[in-house]
This record gives C-alpha cells, structure tokens and sequence, in this order.
C-alpha cells in the first residue's frame, strides 16, 4: 500500500515505515507526531482512489525524528573568457518523518 501526499509545495509518494526528508514544518520537534490529509491519491495491489484535487477523509500518520539541514547544495556561476567564476552553498532546513500507517482506502 502506498499513497501520495502533498507538502511543503511537493509531492511524496511513501509508503508504511518509510523515512524521507520534507522541507522544514514549523513548531515541529523531534519525537512529535503529524497527520497529513492532504493526500492525493492511496493506491494497494487491486484499488487505487484518485482525489479531485484531494481524497476525502484519507490521512497518512507520521512521527516526526529530527529538524535538520540537509545535504549542501554547490552553485557556480560561470562565464567563459570573462575571468569571472562565482561560488556560493546552500544547504536547505529540513525535517525528517517516518510514516506510520495510511488511512482512508
């Protein structure tokens, strides 16, 4: 069984013990739980239930482990035989979650 949920302007397909990273939740600390309901399609090996935008009464749990940035990012800026070279890093807050269980199929 798998779903896709949306998030922080993106979206995950995840699955029950799944770990990813999401882009930073406010007022979120590590050991707390969340309950995502915009989910946009849940889907196991026979039935799958597509949302018009979203499914209604459908929730995926989640416990959230860690607030942390992610990996850095390298941007160079270059322009040939000008003698012009830029660097510059970015490394991105995000939050880790782990996905209990899917609701709504």
């Amino acid at each position: 069984m798998y779903a896709v949920i949306a998030t922080g302007g993106k979206q995950y397909r995840v699955a029950p013990g799944d770990t990813i990273q999401i882009e930073k939740l406010e007022n979120s600390d590590g050991g707390n739980s969340i309950t995502f309901e915009e989910v946009l399609l849940i889907a196991n090996g026979t039935e799958t239930k597509i949302g018009a935008p979203y499914i209604d009464g459908a929730k995926v749990h989640a416990d959230i482990l860690a607030q942390k940035r992610g990996e850095k990012i390298n941007i160079i800026k270059f322009r040939r035989r000008k003698h012009y070279m830029k660097r510059q890093g970015h490394r991105q807050y995000v939050t880790e979650i782990k996905i209990k269980d899917i609701m709504g199929l």
